[in-house]
């Protein structure tokens, strides 16, 4: 599609344009809009390209109040509970697990860390709007007063590396995610995010390296972010796999990332090492059967278009029919469940099909949650961060016995 401008509107939306090695599929920057005042009309044509792209920059969004920021997505979503996707900070840091900690290295050899509760922060104007990033936030950012931000680190991964390699400019893929790590228990999958760049980390270019053995790398620079299409992932299944994962779903364990919360992630970041640290179910808060959630493999778009959309760090059950009619068989054992999910989504977790988000401060980043697998990084801009929470999933999904139901 070319560059678009719509009626009267300054609005101009235009297709990234991929370089000739690449193969991904997704990405438009946005200009001409201001976020503060945005019309109704502007925002049906951004809602309109967000679903087409899947990830879009806007532009030039400095002054952008954090109220207008958590208008924005609430109106993209309005018929959305008016919460962050996570809950209330109280609820998050309570049952976070994985997410709300932050490990701290105590013993070199062998590397020992202890897990310690992170901070986290919904801004005064806007509670609903998190602040996320790495270090220093100044001395009063958005009301939030004094605030050093921890971010991500290599004590994420099972084989990080060295403290050397990382002070040259090398790091990892950190936990690749569906829906900005989806809360999978209770709440539903969030629909939009939007990250607004406030400040942005400078310096030479950076390496992500595979490390896993494949000898894979790509460069970027300090703070991106980078997206995967699920869209693109389900086409380059053979059709033997499409049709077992159109006919199969998966259960995510209750307070998915406090189950996994001392488990460590592949150098690839697409998975965990399976060393037996999950809690066991008798370990974990008291939970409610009802709030499990259960979805598709596939998630079917409003085009046609089928997402493979699986957060694989959080599966406890995977039930798998090779056709329509066939018996279900449950998969139960973790190991089995991260090998076949890790030998279908490994195949997207390459430098052609990898879009390193382009964003400058200033700039905000808004993509679909239900057709896009990002990363956390282990350097990153420092961002204010919102998820408003979707409950609604107008999607087709398998119900115990297998059969599609349509939800719309």
């Amino acid at each position: 599609m070319s560059p678009s401008r719509i009626n009267e509107s300054s609005l101009v939306v235009t297709p990234i344009k991929h370089a000739a090695d690449k193969k991904c599929t997704i990405g438009a920057v946005i200009t001409g809009l201001d976020l503060n005042d945005i019309s109704d009309e502007d925002l049906a044509t951004l809602k309109e390209a967000v679903h087409q792209y899947q990830y879009v920059t806007i532009k030039d969004q400095h002054n952008l109040d954090p109220v207008k920021h958590w208008e924005l997505v609430t109106r993209l979503d309005p018929e959305a509970p008016q919460v962050h996707g996570h809950g209330t900070v109280k609820e998050f840091q309570k049952v976070g697990g994985l997410l709300s900690v932050s490990r701290t290295l105590v013993t070199e050899s062998p590397h020992a860390y202890i897990l310690q509760k992170r901070a986290v922060h919904g801004l005064p104007a806007a509670p609903n709007v998190r602040l996320i990033g790495k270090g220093y936030q100044g001395e009063d950012h958005f009301g939030i007063k004094d605030f050093t931000a921890a971010g991500a680190s290599n004590s994420y991964h099972r084989y990080p590396p060295s403290d050397e390699s990382f002070a040259a400019g090398n790091t990892q893929f950190q936990r690749w995610h569906i829906q900005v790590d989806a809360p999978l228990y209770d709440r539903e999958p969030p629909h939009f995010t939007a990250l607004r760049a406030v400040k942005c980390p400078v310096g030479p270019d950076i390496q992500v390296n595979w490390d896993d053995g494949s000898g894979l790398s790509m460069k970027c620079k300090p703070g991106q972010t980078a997206f995967v299409s699920t869209i693109q992932l389900y086409e380059l299944l053979s059709d033997e796999e499409r049709m077992l994962a159109e006919n199969s779903w998966v259960e995510y364990a209750p307070f998915p990332y406090m189950w996994i919360e001392n488990c460590k992630g592949r150098p690839n970041g697409l998975g965990l090492e399976t060393e037996g640290k999950e809690h066991k179910m008798e370990e974990m808060p008291e939970w409610e059967p009802e709030k499990i959630k259960t979805y598709p493999m596939v998630w079917m778009r409003p085009n046609g278009k089928k997402a493979l959309q699986i957060h694989g760090i959080a599966v406890r059950k995977m039930f798998l029919k090779a056709t329509p009619t066939s018996e279900v068989r449950v998969v139960d054992d973790v190991v089995k469940i991260r090998e076949l999910l890790h030998s279908w989504q490994q195949r997207i977790i390459r430098p052609e099909y990898v879009l390193m988000g382009p964003v400058k401060e200033g700039d905000v980043q808004m993509w679909d949650n239900w057709t896009i697998m990002a990363p956390e990084a282990c350097t990153k801009p420092i961002w204010v961060h919102l998820i408003p929470q979707w409950d609604l999933f107008p999607y087709q999904f398998p119900d115990r016995g297998g059969e599609m139901l349509d939800s719309s």
